[in-house]
């Protein structure tokens, strides 16, 4: 810090805070300060005036207000931190927690990515773009800490797998452990996710498609139907509805 005024040095600890961090800007207020004092007090041996005093009154109580403004923003942020910390770990322990209990000891799951993981909702929209839906990573990273998960997607051309796997790739999904990339399949019709399902075998598989779920309801344990309306797909026992699928890992009962 320079050899600025009481003022300047008063007027500018927000911006510095917010550039250099608060520990540093308290060690570089510090030495200033003791740069300060040391000055004045040299002055003042040389002229004991009621002026000078007065000037060292000023400067005092302004290097105090100064100090403790800094002091209590530093808290503050650091208190803000912690509680927006706490906040999230507990929300993480609680989906964890729910995921656990509606996967009820179930050990692999398939999953439709079109409407369903991803934002697209067709194989023609996947030919120009694909878009991970954000609000169900954590879902997805919760679910992976307990079972395998297959994400299975009819795609007219190569080009549209790469797309979904770069979206996937780019939101650290393969990061976590959880989820891997040959475990992401692709076909060319809806049968033929019908058919990767039947050879997969999981506990659990979620669909957008009732005829799918339909034809699968005899040979999987559990099916989700997800429905942006919300309407229940079958009478099926086995077959829960949810308009998407982190408000069904979200709600408490099964």
């Amino acid at each position: 810090m320079g050899e600025s005024s009481s003022s300047s040095s008063s007027s500018s600890s927000l911006s510095l805070t917010q550039q250099i961090g608060v520990a540093p800007l308290l060690k570089r207020l510090s030495r200033h300060l003791t740069r300060k004092f040391a000055k004045i007090f040299v002055i003042l041996s040389n002229h004991k005036s009621a002026g000078s005093l007065g000037a060292l009154a000023g400067f005092v109580i302004a290097s105090v207000f100064a100090w403790k403004f800094v002091r209590a923003t530093a808290g503050q942020r650091r208190r803000q931190k912690q509680t927006s910390d706490a906040a999230v770990e507990a929300t993480k322990v609680v989906l964890g927690q729910t995921v656990k209990n509606k996967l009820n000891g179930a050990r692999k799951m398939t999953c439709q990515l079109l409407g369903v993981i991803l934002e697209e909702s067709s194989p023609e929209e996947l030919q120009h773009h694909a878009t991970l839906r954000p609000s169900v990573v954590e879902v997805l990273l919760g679910i992976s800490r307990f079972c395998d998960i297959y994400l299975i997607e009819r795609i007219l051309d190569d080009e549209s797998g790469e797309r979904v796997l770069l979206a996937l790739e780019n939101t650290g999904l393969f990061k976590s452990g959880g989820l891997m990339k040959d475990k992401v399949l692709f076909c060319s019709t809806d049968n033929g996710r019908l058919s990767f399902v039947r050879q997969l075998e999981p506990d659990w598989h979620v669909d957008t498609n009732p005829d799918t779920l339909s034809q699968l309801a005899k040979f999987i344990r559990f099916q989700l139907y997800i429905s942006p309306s919300g309407s229940s797909s079958t009478s099926e026992s086995n077959i829960f509805d949810s308009k998407s699928l982190e408000s069904f890992f979200n709600e408490e009962s099964l």
